[in-house]
């Protein structure tokens, strides 16, 4: 057959039709109306939950297969997220939110890869902002705990000994900065890398699919965006991992400033 290449359309991908709607309130176009993204957050979410429920059910002094496993991926989180920025005593406070942070970004993230999948649920913002307003109500939590809330923000947004004309250039910033941006960029950051890996993806194996198939004379040159493919499949793995790490870790991160949000 041939043809001319298309580029992955965004509407397509992104906003595909939907699979059928809620029965009870639903109708097209819903809130609660389901298309495959919803479907692949879901699935991954309802993977990670039997994984966990798996590998402690009956629990060993010595772990040993899927115990052993998921006991390695907690430690993980547990030294090097939240005690390695928490401490160990609000390290081990804190967990339970980390890890749930880190296990549904890492393993929605790795749907970009499966096949069948092929697409991961971060890439449409509903899940990073989730997740991000989850985080958000941790690190508010955590300094209205401590101070109380109005002292937690009162600390957070006023620099102490500045002279008082600053003030009203210094708070709206801090207000923008502590409320506004760290949950934006937690949403951004992970919305953005993944949309981007599926892009460059989608447009490697179907060059691929193009060259071979349809154009007399390059076939070899498939070859090359095949290779490419496979290289780039391998760098989205480290991409997948490194923002599960950095959204954990920019939460325990925020977590630690409102703690210790008078010291400002």
């Amino acid at each position: 057959m041939k043809g001319e290449f298309h580029a992955p359309n965004l509407q397509e991908e992104y906003f595909p039709g939907e699979l059928y709607n809620d029965f009870i309130i639903g109708g097209a176009g819903d809130w609660f109306a389901m298309d495959r993204l919803m479907v692949v957050r879901l699935l991954m979410a309802v993977i990670v939950g039997i994984f966990f429920v798996i590998a402690f059910r009956r629990p060993k002094l010595v772990p040993t297969g899927l115990q052993n496993v998921a006991e390695m991926m907690m430690d993980f989180v547990r030294i090097h997220v939240a005690e390695e920025i928490l401490g160990k005593k609000e390290g081990r406070r804190f967990l339970p939110v980390l890890a749930t942070i880190f296990f549904l970004v890492i393993s929605m993230n790795l749907a970009a890869i499966i096949p069948g999948m092929n697409i991961s649920p971060n890439a449409r913002i509903g899940m990073p902002l989730v997740l991000a307003v989850f985080a958000y109500i941790a690190f508010i939590y955590a300094g209205s705990k401590k101070y109380g809330f109005f002292k937690y923000v009162k600390s957070s947004v006023v620099i102490p000994n500045l002279p008082p004309v600053l003030h009203l250039i210094v708070v709206p910033i801090e207000i923008f900065s502590t409320f506004v941006l760290r949950p934006a960029t937690l949403t951004i950051r992970l919305m953005a890398n993944m949309l981007a890996g599926h892009m460059v993806l989608v447009l490697l194996f179907g060059a691929t699919n193009f060259f071979f198939w349809q154009m007399d004379g390059w076939t070899a040159l498939s070859g090359l965006t095949l290779i490419a493919s496979i290289l780039f499949t391998l760098f989205e793995l480290l991409v997948i991992f490194l923002q599960a790490y950095i959204f954990a870790l920019l939460t325990a991160v925020y977590i630690e400033l409102s703690l210790h949000a008078d010291e400002h």
